[in-house]
Order: structure tokens, then sequence, then C-alpha cells
């Protein structure tokens, strides 16, 4: 099929999704019309006259609600080509290549990816102020070849790849899934039940021609996402664009893990760490596990994201670069990416704040390095009274202190107890050791996080931060030294700690090698109940 015929067929029923309403409304006016010009005006004109009344105002209504929602500005900082010369210089020369315009301001974000966006009239019919928006990860997880391809791919949305109308059909193809998904948001609010009910029932048509408009479009809108893939690898270079291609869900993950375990630990204690550290940590995180982005960069999705995804599966668009010839450009633009910012140290202070929107009342603090933000959340998390078997004691003894917990376990009433664990409805109708398997996972996280806790307050326990795996909790004895593995457990090198738990919630448990262990880390000053 030919570029020409291709772009009238993508064309068609995109255009035809804001007919929905004109069209009927249209037809019920011509209809109206026709009957008075007739000079009809009996009790049969009367009731078609009504019957129209009545399709067109849903009509109308539904057409009045047909829109895009207001795009939301994104959070970030904005690049300027003064302050960022080479990277400018980058962007400048690919829109270039590509035969497409320059974007009118480069946005650094927060997010994994980059986008091109761009402020349209009329419905995406009307090109509009272009914005290229660049997502900070990407600096620190690619090498300047491969953002050199992400960048080419998202300028080369705009390019003719085939004909100057495959722009429009992207812009319009965008327009639709952002009123599609306005309208089925819109749907689930909330509100009175007839009024939830009405919007459901406006709605309808117009997410019902939206959704076959952009299935039907969606071949022509994977085969633009292949061009702009083969445009990447024409100006960037093939190994170049598979290879940030293969990136990506690494770095999605990896970004993910970042924020929830390094960077926004602490964020619900109001702690962050230090300032420029937010974001400057990721590129450590990347450092140091590689060995854990291997399989993400080699086992790609088989499926898109949704149904209607503009993007093919990821594995797909692999695939298709990697079978093109190869063009011995392997070698290029090997340097990190994040090279190419001038004083990243300023920029990574303002996308902090920019991003997370960091108040200057001085509500946030923030810990000296990072080994001082693992322990003062931790220990902030470990003294929670609000956790489920602490408040479950409270309820039940009136403490909630570790001694408590153990005498409990000794009376045989640990399981009375863990009635008032939150649990699923299925273990709630469990009964004997059926209940017993299902609560002892939940049981021995929480008698882990108290033992813990009590070290804490006794000053018997050590954080020890870690970029290369999970963080330590080292228990210690008098003078700081750490317990050995044997103390107060086997004598086969098996953590202690972990033997002493399993015995404690036994079906014939037995608290001794828990407060042998706890013994260890008595010391003067340790509080007559443990964690208070």
């Amino acid at each position: 099929m030919g570029a020409f015929t291709r772009a009238p067929r993508a064309l068609v029923p995109l255009a035809g999704f804001f007919l929905v309403g004109p069209v009927p409304l249209a037809l019920l006016a011509l209809g109206d019309w026709a009957l008075a010009a007739s000079g009809r005006h009996g009790s049969g004109a009367i009731l078609l006259y009504a019957l129209s009344a009545v399709l067109a105002v849903p009509l109308a209504c539904g057409l009045a609600r047909v829109r895009a929602p207001r795009r939301e500005e994104p959070h970030g900082v904005v690049l300027t080509p003064e302050a960022q010369p080479r990277l400018w210089e980058l962007v400048r020369a690919l829109a270039e290549a590509a035969g497409t315009r320059v974007p009118a301001r480069l946005l650094l974000t927060a997010d994994v990816g980059a986008a091109l966006g761009e402020r349209t009239r009329l419905l995406g019919l009307v090109p509009g102020r272009r914005e290229l928006y660049l997502g900070f990860p990407l600096l620190q997880g690619l090498t300047e070849a491969q953002l050199r391809a992400v960048l080419a791919h998202e300028l080369g949305h705009d390019a003719p790849a085939d004909t100057r109308v495959s722009p429009l059909a992207s812009r319009l193809r965008t327009h639709i899934s952002r009123v599609v998904a306005h309208l089925r948001a819109g749907d689930a609010g909330g509100g009175a039940k007839w009024r939830a009910s009405w919007r459901r029932w406006l709605a309808k048509p117009y997410i019902g021609y939206g959704s076959f408009a952009l299935r039907v479009t969606l071949r022509d809108a994977h085969r633009r996402e292949y061009a702009a893939d083969r445009l990447a690898a024409r100006l960037a270079g093939r190994a170049a664009t598979a290879a940030a291609l293969r990136e990506l869900p690494g770095l999605e993950t990896s970004f993910a893990f970042y924020l929830d375990r390094y960077a926004l630990a602490a964020a619900d204690q109001g702690l962050l760490p230090p300032r420029g550290e937010v974001f400057g940590g990721y590129g450590r995180l990347l450092d140091a596990r590689q060995l854990e982005l291997v399989p993400m960069r080699t086992e790609l999705p088989e499926v898109a994201a949704s149904p209607y995804d503009a993007h093919p599966p990821l594995a797909a668009r692999v695939r298709r670069v990697e079978e093109a010839a190869d063009d011995g450009r392997a070698d290029e633009g090997r340097a990190a990416a994040f090279a190419l910012l001038d004083g990243p140290e300023a920029v990574l202070i303002a996308l902090e704040d920019a991003a997370l929107k960091v108040p200057s009342s001085g509500t946030w603090s923030r810990a000296a390095d990072w080994p001082d933000l693992l322990t003062r959340s931790m220990n902030a998390l470990l003294g929670d009274q609000n956790a489920p078997l602490p408040r479950a004691l409270r309820r039940e003894k009136g403490t909630a202190g570790l001694p408590t917990l153990l005498s409990v376990i000794e009376a045989g009433t640990l399981w009375e107890l863990a009635r008032h664990l939150p649990a699923s409805a299925g273990t709630r109708a469990a009964k004997g050791r059926a209940r017993r398997a299902m609560l002892r996972p939940l049981l021995r996280t929480q008698l882990h996080r108290m033992v813990l806790a009590d070290f804490a307050v006794r000053g018997r326990l050590r954080w020890e931060f870690s970029w290369e795996g999970p963080h330590a909790a080292v228990l210690t004895g008098e003078g700081g030294a750490p317990l050995e593995a044997g103390e107060g457990g086997r004598e086969d090198g098996a953590p202690a700690l972990e033997d002493a738990i399993d015995a404690a919630l036994a079906d014939r448990p037995d608290t001794g090698p828990l407060r042998a262990l706890c013994a260890l880390g008595n010391g003067p000053q340790a509080p007559k109940d443990g964690l208070v």
C-alpha cells in the first residue's frame, strides 16, 4: 500500500471522531426543517418534533463534553541554549537532519523517557509551539550515542516520513487518545448516581467510536514508530538505537526502585538526602547494580502496554533495528550522556526543587549523608507504634514492648492476639494449622521488626548502607562489636536472629534462643520493656 493510500485511510476514521455529534445533530435539524417545510402541524408532527428534541439534547450535551483535558505542565527545569549549549547543539543538529522544526523549549524532567509536546490548536489540526521533554534518568543511564538515538526518535515523530499528512494523523490520534482517556476518567468520577449514569450514557458514543478509531489506525501508528526508529538508526547508528531501546525497561524499573528504597525512603518522615543527592545518587545505583540490569536488556516485552498503544512491543522494535545492515558505528559516542550537561550540580539542585516542590519553610530536613539517611529513617520506622503487632499488643496488654510479646508467646496466646492483625477474608475464615500457616509470614516480619527495634533502643543496632544490595542491620554486643553468627543460636554459622524467630513462632514455641540473643545486646541504659 502506497503512502498516499495509507494517509487517507488513517485520517478518515480519525476525522470521523469529530463528526459523531455534529452529523446526527445536523440530520435531526434537517429533518425538523423538512417537516416544517411540508406544512404538517398535526399531532404526528408534534410527536416527531418532541422525539427530535429528546435525541438532540443528549447529543448536544455529549458534544460539549468532548474536549481534551487541559495539558498539565510537567515539573522540571528549563534548559536554555545559553546554559546548556552542547545539549542544544545536539538537538538542533538532529532536528535539521530529520527535516523538522527545532523545539522552542527544552525541559529536563524527573521521568524516565523523552517526549515531544506540542501546543496544537483546532483539535490538533494546527501545529503550535513544540517542547522537548527529556527525562534526567536518561542522562544518567545512556551514552551520548544512545541519547542521540532517543532524541532523534522523538524529533522524528514530526518529520514527514512518507507524506506531509503523517504528522497531522499523529496529532489527531494523540488528541483523540487524550479525549477518550478523559471521558473514561469522568465516567468513573464521583457525584450523584443519576449524574454519573448520565455522564456514562453521554460519553458512550464518543468512547466507542474513539476506541474504534484508535484501533483501526493502530497499524499506521506502529508504522510511524518504526519509521522514527529507522530515522534514529540513520542519525545515531544502528547499535546505539538498539541499545537505547534495550536500556529503557531497566531504567524504568531501577529508577522507581531508587526513589522508593533510597531517595524518597524517608520522605513520609520529612527527611531527604543531602541537597542535590535526590537525583544525584541514581548514577551510583546504576553503576553498582549493572548485573541486575542485564536480564532486563535481554528479556524485552513482546506485548504492547495497551491495545491502543501507538508504540509496538519493544521486542519487535529492537528486532527491526538490529535486522538492519551493519553501519560500522558501534564504537561511536560511548561517553556518558550526563557529561553533556554544563554545571550538573546546579542542574541537579534545580531539578530537585522543581520536581519535588521542596518548600522553603524548612518543613523538610536533610540527612548529612546516605548512611545517616538510612539510620534515621529506619530508626523512625522501627519506632512506629502503629505497626500491626505493636498496635495489637497495646490493645490487649496495654504495652507494646518485645518482653511483653515474648510473654504472650510463652503463655500460648499468640494466635489469639493474631486475630487483631490485618488479614484477608480467607485467612480469617481458616482454622487451626491452616490459619497459623497463613498468619506466620506476617508475624515473622513483625517480630523481626520488633527485635530490631528493641536492639535499636538499647543502642545495639547499626545499619550498613549499600548501593550494591540490601542494607544490612548489624546487631552488636558490648563495645559495639557485631554479634557472631553462632552467638545466641546454632554453631553452624546460620544467622542467630532468623533461627530464634523461627523457634519462637513454631507450633511448639521456644523463646529461649530469642531471649538469649537479646540478652547479648543488653546494656545498662536498656528500658524496662524494650521498645516503648
